[in-house]
Parts: structure tokens; sequence; C-alpha cells
């Protein structure tokens, strides 16, 4: 859109097209609400934000998504938001979506798709563990059960709910089994939300593993359909976004924010505005002499989530076949859930492999991404430098070498379990955690907003209310990450204009007529 398109005033301005900012800002155009999105990069959707390397799509943060069979949570948000038609996906393989491996272990322990088939696959590995097996499950619904806005129902805040933040996913895992390899195995995809020994409630494991055990799928050519199919039905109802809008301050009067202040002079009005921006980023934007001492240094002492190193590996034409599930490798048992305490030596302890899936591919795989933990001290010597499509900046020599050697070191561990994955490769390509804070705006480059702490449940709680009257904040970092977790939270931050009650049968009704149109 045009700039000259931009209106003197808006009701609710967002800052930053994250899915969190595109969902609200769908939800509030539905809804009457004139809206505007800015955006500081080439694209929008945040963690949905794809590239292209030697002709070949990569996902940025989406590897893949839970919940997206009829009738289950996911595909029912986005049943409302009416996006669900417009996704092309390939459901992963429903007797092993995810196989944690070990070591020098050969054996691949798998996760399978639905409740039953991952019981009965588990159970095929470990004859003597049903009774372990049996309760995990049980408890993985009666914790996500808990919270009624995970299966669309009314009911008071899960904060109020305290136990629930009380019991460690460690330790709860430990209380039902003493077989090392069955605890392992359960807690083996926990870089799907940096799972730590110490501090990772089990309601967080929870939340993150049922979706996926209930429907797992990859996005063909990548997530970036989420946010492109949402930008669309923004448009439909009237709402606007604008790239290369990078905000960089708000003007005030009389203690509310009466506009925001982009690079480039642009300054746009607003009645409400939402931040989908980190929000100790958020807070430096506002300037922290217009809020409470108290409130700011609560915000600024809420730990990040560790960051990760990527390795995006373009495959040579009919060189490996591709591979329908994720692997997630450990170095041992041990490693499970104390991966990110490498040291420079034993890095990488971990990693995640997942395949791009294409639409005119055949057996052949075109693409591979490889994760695994990286701390954001690592890459410190450059946190002065900033690049992103929007804003070349060069890191240096030094940098390159850095990540060269490190994407060295990652491969040379893949190989252990791909032998032949090097005779595959066509070319490499690698982000870091600044790579992460350039295009997402993390602090820190965090993987998934603030640290969970079973230890100090409240501390790390957002509310999307601010002290700012007119301001409210959305995303990751309030409740939980990931594609279902963010969806929930913008419906959180909407439902402080709307009324819960009131969207979540607007939410319900759509899925109503959706499934029954007569």
């Amino acid at each position: 859109m045009a700039l000259n398109k931009m209106k003197d005033q808006y009701n609710v301005v967002i800052i930053g097209s994250g899915l969190g900012g595109l969902i609200s800002a769908n939800i509030l155009a539905r809804e009457g609400y004139s809206v505007c999105i800015l955006e500081k990069n080439n694209q929008y959707g945040g963690n949905l934000q794809t590239f292209v390397r030697d002709k070949t799509i990569f996902d940025t943060g989406v590897h893949y998504i839970g919940g997206l069979s009829k009738g289950q949570n996911l595909y029912r948000y986005f049943t409302y938001l009416d996006i669900i038609d417009d996704l092309n996906l390939k459901k992963l393989d429903e007797d092993g979506f995810d196989i944690i491996t070990f070591g020098e272990d050969a054996t691949e322990y798998k996760h399978a798709q639905g409740y039953q088939n991952f019981i009965k696959t588990l159970l095929d590995q470990f004859p003597d563990e049903e009774k372990a097996i049996r309760t995990y499950c049980k408890k993985l619904k009666e914790t996500c059960d808990q919270f009624p806005l995970y299966h669309l129902k009314n009911g008071k805040s899960y904060i109020e709910n305290i136990d629930l933040f009380e019991l460690g996913a460690k330790e709860y895992i430990d209380s039902i089994t003493t077989n090392k390899k069955l605890k392992a195995v359960l807690s083996g995809s926990n870089l799907l939300y940096a799972g730590d020994a110490k501090i990772t409630p089990f309601y967080v494991h929870a939340l993150s593993v049922n979706s996926y055990i209930e429907s797992a799928y990859r996005c063909v050519n990548g997530g970036g359909q989420i946010s492109k199919a949402l930008i669309k039905k923004l448009k439909k109802f009237g709402g606007e976004a604008y790239k290369y809008k990078e905000v960089v301050k708000f003007n005030f009067e009389d203690k509310k924010i009466t506009s925001a202040i982009t690079t480039d002079g642009t300054e746009i009005k607003g009645d409400i505005f939402i931040s989908n921006v980190d929000p100790k980023q958020t807070l430096k934007l506002i300037g922290e002499q217009k809020l409470r001492k108290s409130y700011v240094n609560r915000i600024q002492k809420i730990k990040s989530v560790i960051s990760v190193f990527s390795v995006y590996i373009v495959l040579k034409p009919k060189s490996f076949k591709y591979i329908n599930k994720n692997h997630y490798h450990f170095k041992n048992e041990d490693s499970v859930w104390n991966s990110q305490n490498y040291t420079q030596e034993s890095w990488p302890e971990t990693y995640m492999i997942s395949m791009g899936v294409n639409k005119n591919m055949d057996e052949w795989g075109e693409s591979i991404t490889v994760m695994t933990y990286m701390h954001y001290d690592e890459v410190a010597p450059w946190e002065n430098t900033f690049n992103t499509v929007a804003q070349k900046n060069d890191r240096g020599q030094t940098y390159e070498e850095f990540k060269a050697q490190k994407a060295e070191t990652l491969i040379k561990e893949i190989e252990k379990k791909f032998p032949n994955i090097r005779n595959c490769i066509h070319d490499v390509y690698t982000s870091t955690p600044l790579s992460y804070r350039d295009y997402i705006g993390n602090n820190r480059g965090s993987a998934y907003g603030y640290i969970k702490d079973v230890n100090n449940p409240l501390k790390s709680f957002v509310h999307p209310r601010t002290k700012i009257n007119n301001l409210l904040f959305t995303g990751q970092s309030l409740n939980m990450h990931g594609i279902l977790g963010v969806t929930i939270s913008a419906v959180i931050t909407c439902s402080e204009l709307l009324g819960r009650e009131y969207l979540l049968n607007k939410i319900v009704e759509a899925t109503i007529k959706k499934e029954d149109p007569l």
C-alpha cells in the first residue's frame, strides 16, 4: 500500500507483524476497528518469515505445526480467521513424526500421532512401561484441560491456578518411571520449548507436546503462507499493513500514547496501540521515565529463553531422500535436560533436523534445516551491528569465520547419524542469535520469548494491559510461544478490548458454521 493512503488516525495501531500482531489485527478489523500494522522488515510474519537461497525456500522458525486436523484447537482458531482453506499442508508420518536418538544407540525412538498410536508405538519399544506411558499421556491431557482457551472454552484465567505452575517437567517425568531411556524419550522434543531441568514447568511441556501428538504438519513452501493469508484477510476487512516502517518513538499526551513515529519521520496516530515487539524493547521505545520504576525493573529482570544457531542446507538434486519426520538427537540421555549448559568442547550436545517440503517435489529432498542451542554471549562481540534485508550491515570477516566454524562443527556431528550427508550438500547458510534479534526483534535473540520458571511462576507473567492505559502487549512473551500459543495470546489481548466471552463465542460460532453449514 502506498504511504499516501494512510489515514489521519486509526482506532488501533499495531507495532510488529509477527503472528500475534497479525491475528490481533484480523480480530479487531473483523469487529469494525480501523487497524494499521507497522513492520520494520521487508516481510511480514516475524517467525513466519521465509527466505530463499539457491531457489530453495527455508523457514526461519516454523518447522512444523500441531493441532491442525479438523476439529482440533488450531484448526478451529484458523477457521474463525478464515485462513484454514488457504493453507497448503503436508501431514508428517503418523507412526513417527518425531524421532528421538541418543549417541551411538542406533535405535530410533518414535513419537506417533494420535494418543492411541502414541501409546502403542512406545509400548512396542518399552513393553514393560505401560503404566508409565499411560499415566504420562493422561497427565498431558489433564494439564491442557486446565487452560480454557486451549480448548476454546470460557473459564477463569489460568494464572489463578497457581498449582499448575509449580510442577516441574523433569520432576514429573522422573516420578512416573525409573527407566532412564524412556524418561529421555518422553522429554526428547524439548528443544521445542528450550527445556531446562531446573526451571521448566510441566505445563509448558504439556502445551507444547500435546498438539503435535494430536496431529503434526509441515507447511508446503514454508510458513510464510500463514502470514500472507492473514494479510489478505486483514485487507478484506479494511485493515492496512506497511513494511519498512520501524517505530522508533511514541508521542504522549496526558499519559496516553497519541502517535508512533517511524525511522523515516512518518507519524501514525491512534486511539489504541498494541505492541507485538518484545516487551523489553517496547519499554525502551516508550521511555522508562513514563512508567513506574518497579514495573520497568520487573520486566527488565525477566530472563529470556536461550537462542539458537541454525544451519540451512541446500541439497544437490536427487542426492538425499525426503524424510517426512523430524529428528532430535542427543549425545546421551543426560543431555536431554542439560544441553543448554554446553561447553565449547561439548557443543552441540543436541540438534533438531527438519526437512523442507515443496509443492512439486518428488521422493528427493531439496533442503534440510538443523537447529541447536547457542548462547547470545557467543555473538556478543558483534552485537553493535544490525543486519536485515531492510537495513544492510556487514558484521565483518571474523563473524563469517565464526559462523563457518560453527557450521562445520555441527555438520560433523550430523555425519555421525547421516554418514553420507556431506556428499549431498550443494551449499550451506547459517543464522545466529543476532539474526533472530534483528529479524524477529527478540531480546538477545531469544528463541521463545521469556523463561517460564517453576520456582517463581509469576515472575515471567506479562499482562497484555500495560501501565499505559492505551497500550497493550501481544506475542510469544505473554503466555506461550509457538503458533498455537501466540494465537491464544492474541485472543487474550483482543479480549481486553472486546470481552473474552463475546470473542470466544464468535470464534466458536465460526467453527460450528464451518463444520455444519446447515
